[in-house]
């Protein structure tokens, strides 16, 4: 597959609109092959975690004071590369996940090798809805909650960023209901398309970070073009 190369936005492309776009959500792993679908722009792969694992994970973050890890990695090197980021302290399970996650994306956009960010959270670091200026990103939450984003349908993008005229997103007009608001389960593997994407300039997923609600540390892996 050609990965999506991004080109300079002339007046015209410029201007806000609203273009109907669709998620792509099943249990099988190739869902996210439907990223390529001009008329989709979240693919998600829906999947649980067994408790073990579950508790692996929350072993580790408890055992740290946080994890903030920036990686350029390839399918080749991502597990040894992991492995000494987070000192051979991390679960060989989560590595070997997140080795495989670095292996599918590079495969599926024809990457040598791929942007990793993994970090813990106690706090929302995108509280606001926004777009992603980049061609495709990776979202994963290993623990807590998940992201948040809106259906193209229920968005007035002309509400986003300035547009909100500082007032919060429930109240700028940016989505009608509370409902419209759909969440990411802990576990799940999205692809979601940003303003880089050919032909995807003014179409770009919406998205922020979830609000939570008891302070659960979240575990975040996010996946970029490198």
């Amino acid at each position: 597959m050609n990965a999506p190369l991004s080109k300079a936005l002339t007046s015209s492309e410029s201007i806000v609109k609203n273009i109907s776009k669709s998620s792509s959500i099943d249990v099988h792993p190739m869902i996210l092959t439907d990223i390529y679908r001009s008329d989709v722009n979240i693919a998600v792969w829906q999947r649980s975690f067994g408790e073990g694992f579950s508790q692996e994970i929350k072993a580790f973050i408890d055992a740290q004071s946080k994890v903030s890890k920036s990686l350029t990695l390839s399918p080749e090197n991502a597990f040894q590369v992991l492995n000494d980021a987070t000192y051979g302290e991390a679960p060989k399970s989560l590595i070997e996940d997140m080795a495989q996650l670095v292996d599918m994306f590079c495969c599926l956009f024809d990457l040598k090798q791929a942007g990793l960010r993994l970090a813990t959270l106690d706090n929302a670091m995108c509280p606001r809805f926004h777009v992603d200026n980049v061609p495709c990103r990776l979202v994963t939450t290993y623990q807590g909650a998940a992201t948040e984003w809106l259906p193209n349908e229920h968005i007035d993008r002309s509400k986003l960023g300035h547009g909100s005229n500082g007032q919060p997103d429930a109240l700028s007009g940016l989505y009608p209901l509370e409902s419209n608001i759909e969440q990411l389960c802990c576990g799940d593997i999205a692809l979601l398309k940003g303003s880089q994407w050919i032909d995807n300039e003014a179409s770009g997923l919406a998205h922020r970070s979830p609000i939570s609600l008891n302070n659960d540390t979240r575990l975040l892996l996010t996946l970029d073009f490198a």
